[in-house]
């Protein structure tokens, strides 16, 4: 992580997820946090619950390209759920540097918005109505935002596309 603040990467990312919540009239709050070892740990730093942080997942296609699929902290993708949504029968995580070549973004940093390519979104059902925090594209940094709106500003399509873990 030091050598990603010294080459500045992470202040570039977040430039480019603030510059694409604006574009699209997004508000974030976009807070400083501490290094967490896990997503509760993360969780108890901002004062939130789980559920309340959304995972924002690069999903592969088996022709090459990528989705996002949003799903809040408690909860896991359901595979045969998100392929019946798309209509593929093979869909799976890639590895983390295929991940930052899809999205500009490294893993623990992902998110839809400021990435380097337009990937379709898919987001669960369970974050809809409520404040939500994602990554703001940078390590040490998390965003609040509204679910819906993150949603509508993205044409996300919201289904039931996780399971309890």
């Amino acid at each position: 992580m030091a050598g990603l603040a010294a080459n500045g990467t992470d202040g570039v990312g977040r430039e480019r997820f603030l510059a694409d919540a604006a574009a699209r009239g997004l508000h974030v709050e976009v807070v400083e946090r501490p290094a967490a070892r896990s997503l509760e740990e993360a969780a108890g730093i901002l004062g939130i619950t789980p559920a309340d942080i959304v995972k924002s997942l690069v999903v592969k296609h088996k022709d090459g390209t990528f989705l996002f699929a949003l799903v809040p902290g408690d909860r896991q993708i359901s595979w045969p759920k998100l392929r019946q949504l798309v209509g593929v029968n093979k869909l799976s995580l890639p590895p983390a540097d295929i991940a930052l070549e899809a999205t500009g973004y490294e893993r623990g940093t992902i998110t839809p918005l400021g990435s380097t390519s337009p990937w379709p979104v898919y987001a669960d059902a369970t974050i809809t109505g409520r404040r939500i925090s994602m990554g703001a594209g940078a390590h040490g940094y998390s965003a609040f935002v509204d679910a819906d709106a993150l949603t509508s500003a993205l044409g996300a399509v919201v289904a039931d596309i996780s399971d309890p873990m």
